[in-house]
């Protein structure tokens, strides 16, 4: 069995219709159920939860510092490929693209790591765009193999793979995949992604099953909020984390937040989210999941960054850069999207502190080798 099975067993419009038909009844009574479920989910991110946003925001921060404490990881990506197999219509890596491509050599990638590890970054996600012949799984055991080194925390951001791939990943060292499904609306999915492996939505769908299968520590899903209708597209993703954890008890499980943002011949966002609705979702995947990671990445502008973390996030990217060497090497150019909180480290960790929080920081275990140039 894998997802594919339950999300079979459930309906797009009769979702989205029992949604948009919660009631106040239904928030109150899902305010005060002490055990949630994904039932309780549908009345917190529907329009009438709305109402109830300070209650729902007082017990969110308040489940998240009994679990989390007051402290947020804080972590960057690291683009290693912007060569990219696929054709989603909202991405500037796309394969019909004509921008400038590249894939780091190891010297790059040390270069690379020399400014995170300045910078006081110790958990690094690994990115790339989903092309096996440019990034197969000997080039990223290879990158790993090289970060290990200096980083106490990797996680992959990659195409979908086998396995017995993600068990390699996972014996040389990586802790996490990022699996982002982008939209549960099958009969839509092919209209956002016409080309590639990505194409194939229950491929797709069916990757975390084959992390966690392999042993992967860790499993983050997310929806790029603007395709498709939020509140629906949230629910599945819900219905998706309650299985991985039904399914795959010893695994921890993440959900991100990214919105549709302005790329290199992008398209604009098909339905909006405001903040305020966005501080609702949030709340709604920490009253009904006490123990999930959330991360909130510098898509979101600096000032709605320093008010949000508060309600349930759990970790923080921190002066993203968002196209391969633009740490060191490439710094205003393949870019995949616009980033909006351009800080630094250490100006999110003393906006931390100043609210009275603490940004988590780990040590390297080796100094990066000065012979890379």
């Amino acid at each position: 069995m894998s997802f594919r099975q339950p999300f079979d067993w459930h309906d797009w419009n009769d979702i989205y219709n029992r949604i948009y038909s919660q009631s106040a009844e239904d928030v109150e009574r899902a305010l005060h159920h002490p055990e949630r479920n994904v039932i309780d989910f549908m009345a917190f991110i529907s329009p009438v939860a709305e109402r109830y946003l300070p209650a729902m925001l007082e017990q969110s921060r308040a489940l998240t510092q009994q679990r989390f404490g007051k402290r947020i990881q804080l972590y960057a990506p690291l683009y290693l490929s912007n060569y990219c197999d696929n054709g989603c219509v909202y991405c500037g890596y796309r394969i019909d693209n004509p921008i400038k491509r590249i894939v780091l050599n190891s010297g790059q990638i040390v270069r690379e790591i020399r400014v995170l590890n300045d910078h006081g970054i110790r958990n690094v996600l690994l990115l790339t765009g989903e092309s096996k012949r440019h990034a197969d799984i000997e080039y990223l055991t290879e990158a790993v193999k090289l970060v290990r080194m200096y980083f106490n925390t990797i996680s992959v951001e990659v195409q979908p793979m086998t396995c017995d791939e993600y068990a390699t990943l996972k014996s040389e060292g990586v802790n996490g995949v990022y699996i982002y499904q982008e939209t549960y609306r099958r009969e839509h999915y092919r209209t956002y992604h016409p080309k590639g492996m990505k194409s194939h939505f229950y491929y797709r769908l069916e990757t975390p099953d084959r992390i966690a299968s392999a042993g992967i520590e860790k499993i983050g899903l997310g929806t790029l909020i603007g395709l498709e209708d939020w509140r629906t597209d949230a629910y599945f993703a819900a219905l998706h984390l309650h299985y991985l954890k039904e399914t795959y008890p010893y695994i921890r499980r993440s959900i991100s937040f990214p919105r549709l943002r302005p790329a290199e011949s992008g398209i604009q966002p098909n339905v909006t989210i405001s903040d305020k609705q966005l501080l609702q979702l949030m709340c709604a995947y920490r009253l009904c999941n006490p123990t999930l990671e959330m991360s909130l990445s510098t898509r979101e502008r600096a000032h709605f960054r320093d008010e949000a973390f508060t309600y349930g996030i759990t970790s923080l990217s921190a002066g993203s850069k968002t196209n391969p060497g633009g740490y060191a090497q490439f710094p205003s150019s393949l870019e995949q999207f616009e980033i909006s909180d351009n800080r630094s480290p250490k100006q999110i960790a003393a906006m931390l502190a100043h609210r009275g929080y603490e940004a988590i920081w780990d040590a390297p275990e080796y100094e990066i080798p000065h012979h890379f140039t």
